[in-house]
């Protein structure tokens, strides 16, 4: 029985994993539970025994996805400052994306499953989520009146589009020079503690300070 079991749970996690290798290679386009089991050398039914549908392996390897994005964010190097910790967090966002690119495309660019039918799917999501709004309502300098919701939005949309952008061509298409691109993550970073209010951080000022500078005293 034992035995049994380790087998399905093996097959379980090849399915995910080869599902996880087609998507790389040729799109979530080309996933299907009949192209894993013809991958994988198993019958073609093989893989319904633990994904009813697509749409199910879709989801989980979409919940490992996210899962794996909450722990890297979760693992930054911690501060006891606010304002850094939460910078710390921008620069694990920007490095998760540079460093797990098919990651960050099936959580951020790919059609999903209903997750009102795959509710596990997006929970880790939330956690980064929460994360991020954790990170704000520490802040001593922010507004309580404004949403830490919407702060994190406004966040998460600066950071996403950087991600997409640098992920890209368009900034060797249109000729900037590499000197600029390197200063884009703190300069953003910068800039978004300067609208969230950081002393110190009046919105013309350098890359290097508000959110992106370290502390005094801190390396």
């Amino acid at each position: 029985m034992k035995t049994r079991r380790r087998r399905d749970e093996d097959l379980r996690e090849a399915c995910v994993r080869e599902a996880l290798r087609i998507i790389g290679e040729s799109g979530v386009e080309s996933l299907s539970l009949r192209e894993v089991a013809r991958r994988l050398g198993v019958s073609h039914q093989a893989p319904y025994k633990h994904f009813p549908s697509r749409d199910h392996i879709l989801a989980e390897v979409v919940r490992r996805a996210f899962a794996n994005f909450a722990e890297y964010l979760e693992a930054r190097p911690r501060s006891a400052d606010a304002a850094e910790d939460l910078g710390n967090m921008g620069r694990a966002y920007l490095q998760y994306a540079a460093g797990h690119p098919l990651h960050y495309t099936l959580m951020f660019e790919t059609r999903k499953p209903d997750p009102r039918e795959h509710p596990a799917m997006m929970e880790q999501a939330k956690h980064a989520f929460e994360l991020l709004t954790t990170g704000l309502c520490a802040l001593p300098f922010r507004n309580p009146a404004d949403s830490p919701e919407l702060d994190a939005l406004f966040i998460w949309s600066c950071l996403h589009g950087l991600a997409s952008i640098l992920k890209g061509q368009e900034l060797r298409t249109i000729g900037m020079h590499p000197d600029l691109v390197e200063q884009a993550a703190p300069f953003i970073l910068g800039r978004i503690g300067a609208a969230l209010g950081e002393p110190g951080a009046p919105p013309g000022e350098s890359a290097d300070r508000a959110v992106a500078r370290p502390r005094k005293g801190r390396r």
